[in-house]
């Protein structure tokens, strides 16, 4: 076998379809962002701006999350020495699932280190609490949802995205009696839809099943204390297990379930991916609590993020550029072609100092690249406005087509 020949094989594709992906390296600049500095191939450094980020609401720079850090740096050292079982359970562990649990209206939370993970170690291990569990999954679930799904060795059924119809006829095929769980998302990042998340818990009550949404995209964001879509349109009640992430709004790193003590105890109990990994640093679990505290009572931040998406969508569209609007804070641009996305996303950098990542197969299919932007309270409209000249130039440049603009 020729091993570095079948390597070469492997990426040359990927270069020959045009979606190799490439690494930015950026520096983050503290009290600045979205403003960065990037290191180019060249050896040179170039101040950009980040209009691709997940820090949605710049906590990443509060000085409540950092002031956190830096009290619990200096208190603990660098990390948690240990997993949670053996010596890596600290009080910061304890209050912050304290926090998410009163945040989400649930008995208990449970801090893993990373959203992916606790998605993937809670969905694979609860067939082994519910025999012959049937779990029902969106086709659009993030790929740690659909991993941990294919991993825990039950059976699984996918239905069509958000078609709440087909999900119905799925129940209805199955055994009345066994053991379900519906698993969405309350907002789908890549077209920033909604999932209908009444109508699949009506369904769930009807049928008997247990609901699993993943909110990563929304906590801190919706609801008026940010807990997610689910509790500004008051259903988080009958949802049964919450998935959110702390490196996305609230702007530091790891992730968590809430649910009921029972579940939260039986996941934490069987479930490998916490079992045997090393707890987040004391430090990050500080500077995470402190954020979800902050953002109880942040709705300001909320209101101008939301403000600057509105804004933002209205210039595009208003050029004939074909966003995808669902009424999200996302705001995805579709080009349809990868070397194009690739090509404006180069050229955004290089000659605007305007940084968005091209959205590429396998993340999207084919045929539906775009690209993403991630409107934040810190973009200024000076910022909007360079990047819709930007916009205008380089679609025009690519020659991609425009939708009618009407008068």
């Amino acid at each position: 076998m020729d091993y570095n020949g079948a390597l070469d094989a492997a990426i040359g594709r990927l270069h020959e379809e045009g979606r190799y992906r490439t690494f930015i390296d950026i520096e983050r600049r503290n009290g600045h962002f979205p403003h960065a500095v990037w290191s180019t191939p060249e050896g040179t450094r170039k101040d950009i701006v980040v209009w691709c980020g997940n820090d949605y609401l710049g906590m990443g720079q509060q000085p409540v999350v950092l002031q956190a850090m830096h009290e619990a740096l200096d208190a603990t050292g660098a990390g948690s020495g240990g997993t949670r079982n053996i010596s890596g359970t600290t009080v910061y562990h304890k209050r912050l699932e304290q926090s998410l649990a009163d945040l989400h209206q649930k008995e208990a939370a449970l801090v893993f280190t990373s959203a992916y993970i606790a998605n993937d170690a809670t969905l694979s291990t609860l067939p082994k609490l519910f025999p012959g569990l049937i779990i029902y999954s969106d086709a659009l679930n993030h790929a740690s949802m659909i991993e941990g799904v294919r991993r825990n060795g039950g059976a699984k059924r996918v239905f069509r995205h958000n078609d709440v119809a087909h999900l119905r006829q799925l129940l209805e095929a199955d055994d009345s009696a066994a053991p379900k769980l519906i698993a969405f998302e309350s907002i789908y990042s890549m077209d920033g839809d909604f999932g209908p998340i009444e109508a699949i818990c009506d369904l769930a009550d009807e049928f008997g099943a247990l609901t699993y949404i993943d909110e990563v995209h929304a906590v801190g964001m919706y609801g008026p204390r940010g807990a997610g879509v689910a509790e500004r349109d008051g259903l988080m009640h009958r949802i049964d297990i919450i998935n959110g992430t702390l490196a996305k709004a609230y702007g530091v790193q790891g992730g968590y379930i809430a649910a009921s003590a029972k579940m939260c105890d039986a996941v934490r109990s069987y479930a490998p991916g916490f079992i045997f990994s090393t707890s987040l640093p004391p430090a990050v679990v500080a500077g995470a609590e402190a954020s979800v505290e902050f953002l109880k009572t942040a709705q300001h931040l909320r209101d101008k993020q939301q403000e600057h998406a509105r804004i933002l969508k209205m210039r595009l569209r208003a050029l004939g550029l074909p966003i995808i609007d669902h009424g999200s804070h996302i705001v995805p641009v579709h080009v349809g072609d990868p070397v194009h996305c690739k090509a404006i996303s180069d050229m955004l950098l290089s000659r605007h100092g305007i940084y968005v990542q091209p959205i590429n197969f396998p993340t999207v299919p084919r045929g539906t690249e775009r690209l993403r932007f991630t409107p934040s309270p810190v973009h200024n409209p000076r910022m909007i406005d360079d990047l819709v000249r930007a916009m205008d130039g380089l679609w025009s440049h690519c020659a991609l087509n425009r939708a009618e603009i009407s008068a």
